[in-house]
């Protein structure tokens, strides 16, 4: 008999969307907006999950079976699973200490977490925290001194891999920031005094750990700016877009594993392998930019069309991934790795300092299962299942 995998969690919230449904609770209104807007009338951002429905696999029950490996090697580490924790901007302001609860859940639990430039703990502390194996991504500056100061940090640090975000040459348009002050610049309006003070054990925590802030751009801004000040700040820092130029320099700069995140057609996929980057995230930035465009898994699934490109570069997914059955189907139609952002803030939201952890464990204990009921021991047999 095979011996039984267990990966432990807290069974009241066996699902993704038992999560989301307890962390809304629990997340003021405008923080909870901002986790969970796209761009325009987001419609794209609903494509990112819908899609995978298309996505069809079957069993081999007869076949000799010894059990399953869902193991990944992936720049020179074997992480525990094909999965890892997306970037995400502000995710103290929608949980308290959450890129800290999460960068630990992850290292615990031998999976990649993801630091954002916008998020709110800085590069040092959250290589402190994870011993050193968070990636970072980075949201290119306007001037080349800062992101060349920034790579410096992470040298010192020895970050294990840096992901250039190439999708944002504008911020999307995203009607809930809007409405709730979230914009650049942002503001806090009566509305969201009152949402704040609904949700006390928010409230508590944010009071506990500190109002968040853009803990890696602090060296970087004057001390003092207003909420104004800041989002003028933000909009002189970041704006302009990331051309092949840009990446080359980084990658002249960077001799780690250089990745780029946010390419979704042919023309930069080629773009990037002829710059010498080891790895893209296919991403549309969580349905956040560009309403009229494809899901992340639908040019996924053109892109893998062509098998030379995973000949030259890793080719990983980013967006849309809600259970073990997707990641299945990611890796059925050709994803090499996978990176989940909104999931995770719903565990940190539903279970504070335990959500990272019961989340990981959650994707685990999906992906075993399924893997045992098609029959599939390793992930590369994934695609074997595909029903085309």
């Amino acid at each position: 008999m095979q011996k039984k995998i267990t990966y432990p969690y807290n069974s009241n919230y066996p699902s993704i969307a038992d999560l989301k449904k307890k962390a809304k609770s629990r997340i003021p209104k405008f923080a909870f907006d901002y986790l969970e807007g796209g761009c325009n009338e987001e419609l794209n951002l609903a494509r990112n999950e819908s899609d995978f429905d298309d996505i069809y696999l079957k069993p081999q029950y007869l076949k000799p079976y010894k059990g399953i490996d869902m193991s990944k090697t992936l720049f020179g580490h074997t992480y525990s699973a094909p999965f890892g924790i997306s970037p995400i901007g502000l995710q103290g302001l929608m949980w308290p200490n959450a890129p800290e609860i999460l960068a630990k859940a992850a290292a615990k639990e031998n999976v990649p977490y993801i630091l954002s430039t916008v998020s709110t703990s800085s590069i040092e502390r959250i290589a402190e925290v994870s011993g050193g194996k968070a990636w970072f991504q980075l949201y290119h500056p306007t001037e080349n001194s800062l992101r060349d100061d920034i790579i410096r940090r992470l040298q010192v640090v020895e970050c294990p891999v840096l992901v250039v975000l190439v999708d944002v040459p504008s911020f999307g348009l995203r009607y809930r920031e809007i409405k709730s002050g979230l914009s650049m610049p942002p503001k806090m309006n009566i509305q969201n005094i009152f949402q704040a003070a609904i949700r006390p054990t928010w409230g508590i925590k944010t009071l506990k750990h500190g109002i968040p802030s853009f803990a890696t751009l602090k060296p970087y801004m004057e001390k003092g700016l207003d909420m104004t000040q800041l989002g003028q700040f933000m909009n002189r820092t970041f704006t302009g877009r990331v051309d092949v130029q840009k990446i080359q320099a980084i990658r002249d700069m960077w001799k780690g594993p250089l990745v780029l995140k946010g390419i979704v057609t042919e023309e930069d996929m080629e773009a990037a392998i002829a710059i010498g980057v080891d790895g893209v995230i296919v991403s549309n930035h969580g349905g956040r930019q560009v309403d009229a465009g494809e899901s992340s898994i639908v040019s996924l699934q053109k892109l893998t069309r062509n098998a030379s490109y995973s000949q030259k570069l890793t080719i990983m997914l980013d967006g849309g991934i809600r259970s073990g059955v997707d990641l299945g189907r990611a890796s059925a139609v050709g994803s090499e790795f996978n990176f989940m952002g909104r999931p995770f803030m719903y565990g940190v939201g539903a279970l504070g300092n335990q959500g990272g952890e019961h989340t990981i464990n959650l994707f685990k204990a999906q992906l075993q299962q399924v893997m045992q009921q098609l029959s599939v021991e390793e992930l590369h047999q994934f695609k074997d299942r595909l029903i085309v």
